[in-house]
């Protein structure tokens, strides 16, 4: 081997240990950086699953609120239905009350519901010849010498009471009438023996 080939050896080996230098740096390096990645990738990725299941959360509470509402407006249908059908009930009540109690009833009604003790009577054409006269009869008794109330010969559409006329000036004493003035105040006190073991 002369001189020259051990020269070229020699910068070969030189140039090979740079190399391997070089290599084992960057190697190095690399391994750091992909370390340095796989941290940030790994902070994202726990970032990105918090706040999913933050947004799922905040869903779920959104949904269940929802829903919350929906069974109580759910609720207060089926009670406001149930107030409904009891107050119906009243109704059918009074329009089939026995003939006695029909009678004292709406005599008393229209005895406190007449101003002058003048006025006419009108019922039903269904109530006008079964309990007419003698609602009137009952009526005037209970005025006393003010009754000088009168059986009108008219009838109108009503589903049972009456109607007291003066003339021009008309009580609306129809028991569809009286029922509805009277749930005006009567909802509540109902509503809480319909539902007393859910106040």
């Amino acid at each position: 081997m002369n001189g020259i080939e051990k020269l070229i050896q020699q910068i070969d080996a030189e140039a090979q240990s740079e190399i391997d230098a070089i290599q084992a740096k960057a190697a190095a390096e690399a391994a750091e950086v992909k370390a340095q990645y796989a941290q940030r990738a790994e902070r994202e990725s726990q970032d990105i699953l918090d706040r999913g299941r933050k947004a799922a959360a905040e869903r779920e509470e959104r949904l269940a609120g929802v829903a919350q509402l929906e069974r109580r407006k759910t609720l207060l249908a089926v009670k406001q239905e149930m107030l409904d059908q009891a107050f119906e009930k009243a109704l059918e009540e009074l329009q089939n009350l026995p003939e006695k109690e029909y009678v004292d009833l709406v005599s008393r009604l229209v005895a406190q519901a007449a101003k002058t003790g003048k006025e006419e009577v009108i019922f039903s054409q269904k109530d006008r010849p079964r309990y007419g006269k003698a609602v009137v009869t009952r009526a005037n008794e209970a005025l006393g010498e003010k009754g000088r109330l009168t059986l009108s010969a008219q009838t109108r559409p009503i589903q049972g009471g009456f109607i007291l006329s003066d003339g021009e000036v008309e009580v609306n004493g129809t028991f569809d009438t009286l029922v509805r003035l009277q749930r005006r105040e009567l909802d509540g006190p109902v509503a809480k023996l319909l539902f007393q073991d859910q106040v």
